[in-house]
């Protein structure tokens, strides 16, 4: 057998994995249905294993299908770079990167900007999603650099830390002089203002309230955290953000901080990705440039 007599099913193969549907790959592919599933069932006799799990609603990679996706995906992506730098002699690569909206605004920008000074001709693909699906993207290889909360286990992927992000509890001081109570006591009085329910950072909060034995009095949601410090300086109610990105409304005084007994826990923010050969080079550069 000859692998580049796989070169047709190969990317067959890539298309049913990532849609985890033989039909949407038909679709996808502009083939039909049994067209897809004769190939795949060709590619598993030639490899003599199977790659698929069959479900009602589709298929699901098996251990060796997850292998050889790794490595069709790596490969495959290589030969197209390979290709256009062959085309255009000062193309530099490409390198796709997965954050959620908050971590891209105020910590992947910087990176962004340094890095396409430097490197002008590298294809970038940036992917605003929640760091749970970022870390999903990595082991599936659709991307290749995450910038995510760290993991609580990393596997076999690698993990460049960034430090730490802080959560607090802030307001105006006139909404703090309102409710006329103790720092620990404003969550049985106040309006707290939080992340919606869906959000990482908010399941964070609810485990800090759990641990705590905390019953916010009142709760209001929002989906962005620029309008919870918005919220907070209109002086509607107390917030719970990333402490580095107010730190202008504190040192002016726009915003007080509502020290508490019991801090919010910290957590840890970094780069993600996968060590699979052959490695993107780019990834490196992203994430030790200076800026």
């Amino acid at each position: 057998m000859d692998t580049f007599d796989n070169l047709t099913k190969y990317k067959i193969f890539l298309s049913v994995a990532e849609n985890k549907s033989i039909s949407k790959a038909a679709v996808q592919l502009y083939i039909s249905q049994p067209a897809v599933s004769i190939t795949i069932k060709k590619l598993e006799e030639n490899l003599n294993t199977t790659l698929f799990i069959r479900k009602p609603k589709g298929v699901e990679l098996t251990e060796k299908g997850k292998l050889l996706y790794d490595s069709v995906k790596k490969s495959l992506n290589m030969l197209s770079d390979t290709e256009r730098s062959l085309r255009f002699p000062h193309y530099t690569g490409y390198l796709r990167i997965a954050s959620s909206n908050v971590l891209c605004k105020h910590f992947l920008m910087p990176y962004l900007k340094a890095f396409s000074n430097l490197y002008p001709d590298t294809d970038l693909a940036i992917t605003c999603t929640s760091s749970a699906e970022a870390c999903s993207m990595i082991e599936e290889c659709r991307i290749d650099l995450a910038l995510v909360v760290k993991p609580e286990n990393l596997g076999r992927l690698i993990y460049h830390s960034l430090g730490v992000i802080e959560y607090i509890f802030v307001c105006t001081q006139a909404y703090r002089e309102k409710l006329n109570c103790k720092n620990d006591k404003v969550f049985d009085y106040a309006n707290i203002m939080l992340l919606d329910k869906d959000n990482v950072s908010r399941k964070h909060i609810n485990n800090y309230y759990a641990k705590n034995n905390i019953i916010p009095f009142h709760i209001l949601e929002v989906n962005e955290m620029d309008m919870l410090i918005e919220f907070a300086k209109m002086g509607i109610g107390i917030s719970c953000v990333v402490k580095q990105f107010v730190e202008d409304e504190l040192k002016s005084g726009v915003l007080i901080e509502i020290d508490l007994s019991n801090p919010v826990p910290s957590r840890e923010i970094g780069f993600l990705y996968n060590d699979i050969q052959p490695f993107n080079e780019n990834i490196l550069k992203f994430v030790n440039v200076e800026f």
